[in-house]
């Protein structure tokens, strides 16, 4: 089964911003054991990370992060990877081990579904916590104009 590229960045993304006691428990919930092999072990490294002035001007590298990846083999050949921040090997593992079921029409939509799609919205709570707190210290700054001092 071939995805476009944007339903697999879906899943990546959230896989990747899953937390990892969270994804392990649902995977033990959903009762996953699938057969795989290591075809690249997780590996820990830096890699260099870009932004923009403003969003849109000069790119310029902003600092390094700590990057793990991993890549396996199902036992029918499907290949699945991943890459995340942080140092976690065994969520780096377990996420290429998703990305591999929910390339067979088989796992996809039960996968996208009862784990995908829950995932996600954990990650919306979380960033909405977050806005919520920095909203609670928000500052709004404005000038005021005393008179005319021509």
């Amino acid at each position: 089964m071939h995805f476009d590229t944007a339903t697999r960045q879906r899943w990546m993304s959230a896989l990747a911003h899953s937390e990892p006691a969270q994804l392990a428990a649902r995977i033990q919930a959903l009762k996953l054991t699938p057969e795989y092999e290591a075809i690249r072990t997780p590996e820990s490294g830096l890699v260099q990370i870009q932004a923009r002035m403003g969003a849109t001007g000069d790119r310029f590298f902003a600092g390094d992060a700590t990057l793990t990846r991993a890549a396996v083999r199902l036992a029918d050949g499907t290949l699945g990877y991943s890459w995340i921040l942080g140092r976690d090997k065994a969520q780096a593992e377990r996420c290429a081990v998703i990305d591999a079921l929910l390339q067979l029409p088989a796992h996809f939509q039960t996968l996208m579904e009862t784990l995908i799609a829950p995932l996600e919205a954990e990650r919306a709570a979380r960033i909405a916590a977050r806005q919520a707190e920095v909203n609670t210290s928000r500052v709004d700054f404005f000038t005021l104009v005393r008179g005319d001092n021509a």
